[in-house]
């Protein structure tokens, strides 16, 4: 954890310049981007796979990551000396501070209740954006299983025709997929209301950790954007 205390402190240092003392928030960014970038590679293979639970390894990934951020603005000390980063702060809001001590120093709308009301809102957008597309995904495997499910009879009808012996193999087949279909529209409903956990989690832990969560998620989400609409682009040449 020490390491990770002096990275970001020396990050802060070098923006406090321009950002004053939010500089160590925008520190925590910059890393929080860092980290993003080298699971970048895992988060594309990830995505490939096209599953409902792609991107389930970048992050688990990032669970100590996390961990460290929760533990370097909960401890008053590090490595025995007292934690230099609880004294930085984003505009009015201690990074080591949690909305229950915004909400004791000035109540909701106070100084630092406003800093926690507006990372909720930026949480809050970013997991509205995250259901919406998970939706708009789910619907179209969702689809594309209906379409193979409703042309599997007319496969299996040529097949016979052609002289093969259908066998019991397309019933089971037709059924399978069916139910298949019908798990990918469960979990099309449900994994997209995931995001809004973040929601909870942001208003419980510290500040700095809260502004990892927002700009991971942020990050996730743009990264899919980003590779779906590669992925489109690729497809049309050969649709075309």
């Amino acid at each position: 954890m020490s390491v990770f205390t002096h990275l970001v402190a020396e990050l802060g240092r070098l923006l406090e310049p321009v950002l004053a003392q939010s500089a160590t928030a925008a520190a925590i960014v910059l890393f929080t981007v860092v980290v993003r970038l080298a699971l970048h590679p895992l988060s594309r293979a990830a995505f490939r796979g096209a599953t409902p639970a792609a991107g389930c390894l970048p992050a688990l990934l990032q669970l100590p990551v996390f961990f460290v951020m929760y533990q370097a603005f909960s401890s008053a000390e590090v490595g025995g000396k007292a934690n230099e980063l609880l004294g930085h702060r984003l505009f009015a809001a201690p990074l080591g501070a949690r909305w229950t001590d915004a909400l004791g120093e000035g109540g909701l709308f106070g100084a630092q209740g406003l800093v926690f009301l507006g990372l909720f809102a930026a949480i809050a957008v970013v997991a509205a954006w995250s259901a919406v597309r998970g939706r708009r995904t789910a619907a179209v495997v969702a689809a594309a299983a209906a379409s193979t499910l409703a042309t599997a009879p007319k496969k299996a009808g040529a097949r016979a025709g052609s002289g093969a012996r259908p066998g019991a193999g397309a019933g089971v087949m037709a059924e399978v997929s069916a139910e298949q279909q019908e798990v990918m529209r469960k979990l099309g409903g449900v994994l997209p209301l995931l995001s809004f956990g973040t929601l909870i989690t942001a208003g419980v832990v510290p500040l700095a950790a809260g502004l990892y969560l927002l700009t991971t998620t942020a990050w996730s989400v743009a990264e899919r954007t980003w590779l779906q609409y590669r992925k489109e682009r690729a497809e049309q040449p050969a649709s075309g």
